[in-house]
């Protein structure tokens, strides 16, 4: 596993190996998305990751796909954040938060009775969508998506600023850079999807125009971050919350060729099919490495010997783990030992209090 152990340079910043921790949805932040003790104490014990990218961070008021998640738009979460940062950073470790707007996928459950709002109020595929919600009896459960409502010219533009808010937050609370989260069906990526925008104004129709609202998104947070300090998930092929893509090369390699333009830091493929068995992680790397030059995080539900090859073979510069940083909160230690690995209960992925959460046993 030497490769994967190796020192990795992007931008000003030396990280420790190129083992990433994904960023993990947890939903045990405090009342109004404020991270708590439990939370630095999570992301603490898991610093020796070369890059740990925070679990996805609303930054509005308008983002709530699981309750519980954290956020980054205004003080108290920013109070909160610090906290978390500070003890990553006394265990020696970097970290950039994942800013993340969920768009239409949501609830008006979670958003205090308002609509939640995407590119164009395509509202025919509510079952698709992927919202939880916390029980009064502690459970975490999947609830109904609310119908969306098509944004304004003003509510997109909007939209876009929250993100440089959100960065500004993040600088301010510690982090060591932020990753614009445009995969899993959320909000950049249904600009992105002809089937969930079908706009007529310059955020709809041409690939350019999709593509747009991640442009200005990545341009404002350009104003506050450097560009080494930026990383860019994407998630090309996925089929979670269905903002598909008939033409995904297409799509996708403009995307790709964009974020080489802006010379961002990394740029994180997602595999998300891969959770369900189907993984497409070679046609992603295929349009990937045709289109972009710089680093590349893979991401797919991989095993350590799976990425190995991958970082080996040049086809990835880091590798990113979900699910088995769960579990292994020393995973770095398991690899370099060549395991064991410990299965995370998925009972206790969402929600709920240290159990299956901060209680996950190291090789001690």
């Amino acid at each position: 596993m030497n490769q994967l152990l190796q020192t990795i340079q992007i931008g000003d910043l030396t990280f420790n190996n190129r083992i990433a921790m994904a960023p993990i949805t947890r939903a045990r932040a405090g009342a109004d998305g404020v991270p708590v003790a439990l939370n630095a104490e999570y992301y603490a014990q898991r610093a020796t990751a070369g890059l740990i990218i925070t679990e996805a961070t609303n930054v509005s008021p308008n983002s709530a796909a699981f309750e519980l998640a954290p956020a980054i738009y205004n003080d108290a979460q920013v109070a909160g954040w610090k906290r978390v940062t500070e003890q990553v950073h006394a265990a020696g470790g970097k970290m950039f938060m994942q800013l993340w707007h969920s768009g239409r996928v949501s609830s008006y459950s979670l958003l205090n009775g308002r609509e939640p709002l995407s590119p164009s109020g395509y509202n025919d595929d509510l079952g698709l969508l992927q919202v939880y919600g916390a029980l009064r009896n502690g459970y975490y459960t999947r609830i109904y998506a609310s119908p969306s409502r098509a944004m304004t010219n003003e509510e997109v533009y909007a939209a876009i600023a929250e993100f440089r808010t959100g960065a500004e937050n993040a600088k301010r609370a510690g982090l060591d850079g932020v990753e614009i989260h445009a995969a899993n069906g959320y909000l950049p990526q249904q600009f992105l999807s002809p089937l969930v925008n079908r706009r007529t104004d310059e955020f709809g129709g041409s690939v350019e125009n999709r593509a747009r609202f991640l442009r200005l998104v990545i341009e404002a947070v350009l104003a506050v971050f450097p560009k080494e300090r930026i990383g860019v998930r994407i998630s090309p092929y996925a089929a979670y919350n269905n903002a598909t893509d008939p033409n995904v090369a297409e799509t996708y390699g403009y995307v790709a060729r964009m974020l080489n333009e802006y010379d961002i830091g990394y740029l994180h493929g997602a595999d998300t099919n891969a959770w369900g068995g189907v993984p497409d992680m070679p046609k992603i790397l295929d349009i990937i490495r045709s289109n972009y030059q710089g680093v590349l995080i893979a991401n797919a539900g991989l095993t350590p010997e799976a990425a190995q090859s991958l970082v080996a073979d040049g086809k990835a510069n880091m590798v990113a783990f979900g699910r088995q940083y769960v579990s292994n909160p020393d995973l770095v230690a398991r690899i370099a030992a060549g395991g064991p690995y410990t299965d995370p209960d998925p009972f206790s992925f969402y929600g709920g209090t240290e159990r299956g959460y901060t209680d996950y046993p190291t090789l001690g």
